[in-house]
């Protein structure tokens, strides 16, 4: 930097510079690790590997065969002339030999799961190395200053209550942002069809989670998002041309959780907000239709819903709560019941708050 450089500029330069230089840091830390990961993984391949291929050979010195698939089976070219007699008309031979069948198999197996398992460690590994933990350090997707060489660090957190009472547990969690973007999309499988999207992110966070124990099942998932967006679809097909385009900025969230008890039962209870401004507008011109609307609103609003269903039949409620000014409208020929087209419209402010319910039965 040196002392040429002052003033505001030079001090808002200078704390994005260090975040940059910590993340060259961290990046050199994360890169050993990996690389520490590395080779240890293939230590114990080739540790694993070795073992495998040793008792194969023991099977084998054994009077076994091991098939490519890891199947055990006792030779029987390899019987000297009295054992065919013994092993048709001795019980005791042939007892023994099914013992002897099944405890190299059971070796074999162990094995390849060891095998399996290490597999599975080097990847909950990789992972778990390339993550960033700490966000005070600038930036919420940077490189992990935290991050080990070590396999076993990392599968002692992931064994910890993965297990309980015979009940299994999965989860995940994923974080992204800072970012920004702008694609443009178009699908030929229903003629002149597409989108324009646009984004920039400041976060977006999922967890989600699973216990699972026999047929019964709970699961939940918690979603949150900070940013703006912008979308635009467009439709041309034999019912005509479709448009419609929104765009939105704030914070939103969604918590849900279900309880599940195989095809039976199953019941679930769901909660979302958000918090900004948004705006939308539309235009159809179909055979039934041609109309144009737009809508508006900023504030804050929320919604809960909770229902199931039981042998087939399904029940479920919605509140939703609005707090802040909102104006939608419409206008345009519409078909009604009889097949006749009308000039109508519709227009509708809400300058203060608003509670909405709604049940159902099916």
């Amino acid at each position: 930097m040196g002392q040429s450089w002052t003033g505001l500029s030079a001090e808002a330069a200078s704390k994005r510079f260090d975040i940059t230089l910590k993340e060259f840091r961290r990046a050199q830390i994360e890169a050993k690790a990996i690389a520490s990961l590395l080779r240890d993984a293939h230590t114990q391949f080739t540790s694993l590997r070795g073992k495998l291929e040793s008792t194969r050979k023991d099977a084998v010195e054994a009077d076994m065969k091991v098939s490519d698939q890891g199947l055990v089976s006792f030779d029987t070219e390899k019987q000297s002339q009295a054992e065919p007699t013994a092993w048709v008309h001795d019980p005791d031979f042939q007892d023994s030999v099914r013992k002897s069948v099944s405890s190299w198999q059971q070796l074999i197996e162990q094995r390849v799961k060891d095998v399996g398992d290490a597999d599975q460690n080097v990847q909950t590994a990789l992972q778990a190395v390339v993550v960033d933990g700490d966000i005070n350090d600038g930036t919420l997707t940077g490189f992990n200053g935290q991050a080990q060489g070590e396999i076993d660090k990392y599968t002692a957190q992931k064994s910890v209550g993965t297990k309980t009472d015979g009940w299994d547990s999965e989860g995940k969690l994923k974080l992204t942002g800072p970012g920004a973007g702008f694609s443009v999309t178009t699908d030929p499988k229903y003629g002149k069809e597409g989108s324009v999207k646009a984004y920039a992110d400041l976060f977006h966070a999922t967890a989600t989670g699973t216990l699972t124990n026999g047929d019964r099942k709970l699961a939940g998932i918690a979603d949150g998002y900070g940013g703006a967006r912008a979308t635009a679809n467009y439709g041309f097909n034999s019912k005509g041309v479709v448009g419609k385009a929104e765009a939105s900025a704030g914070l939103r969230a969604l918590t849900e959780g279900r309880a599940e008890y195989g095809p039976y039962a199953g019941v679930y209870g769901r909660a979302d907000g958000f918090a900004g401004a948004e705006a939308g507008v539309n235009a159809k011109a179909t055979k039934d239709e041609l109309t144009v609307g737009a809508k508006a609103f900023a504030g804050a609003k929320g919604s809960v819903a909770g229902g199931g269903e039981v042998a087939g039949i399904g029940f479920g409620a919605t509140a939703e709560r609005w707090a802040g000014p909102g104006a939608e409208a419409w206008w345009g020929y519409k078909k009604d019941d009889d097949g006749k087209f009308h000039l109508d419209g519709k227009a509708g402010v809400s300058p203060r708050s608003e509670l909405r319910l709604a049940q159902a039965v099916h």
